[in-house]
């Protein structure tokens, strides 16, 4: 999976993010991903906005950093975060949200690429039993 060295240089605290959006499928070699999507415990989220605050907007939705995107947010999910977070998949030492939220999120979505990723999912999963 690209770019997961830059994740790494950030040095985020273990338990306080996750990798969601399409990261769960291409660790699992389901589709490639252009940048990495992250979830962050409010804490956390706090920390990095005053470490970057010099080059942000006044409450920014989300921080981008190279090829990493990190969001406090995320629709459908936002009361659930936390959550999301403390029941990640520990996959190549990197916590990544579990399949069956990223489905959640994406038949939410609705959008043509993520009806496209729930196939793609979906398959994965009847192919691993």
């Amino acid at each position: 999976m690209k770019y997961l060295d830059e994740l790494k240089s950030l040095n985020l605290p273990q338990l306080q993010f996750a990798i969601f959006g399409s990261g769960p499928m291409a660790i699992r070699g389901i589709r490639e991903s252009n940048d990495i999507d992250v979830i962050v415990k409010q804490n956390l989220w706090k920390t990095l906005v005053n470490r970057y605050q010099s080059s942000l907007q006044d409450n920014p939705p989300c921080l981008k950093i190279c090829n990493i995107e990190i969001y406090k947010k995320w629709p459908v999910v936002t009361d659930t975060i936390d959550e999301l977070i403390d029941s990640a998949e520990k996959i190549k030492d990197f916590p990544f949200v579990q399949l069956k939220y990223v489905i959640e999120w994406k038949k939410y979505s609705g959008r043509k690429k993520d009806l496209k990723d729930i196939e793609l999912l979906e398959k994965y999963q009847g192919d691993r039993g």
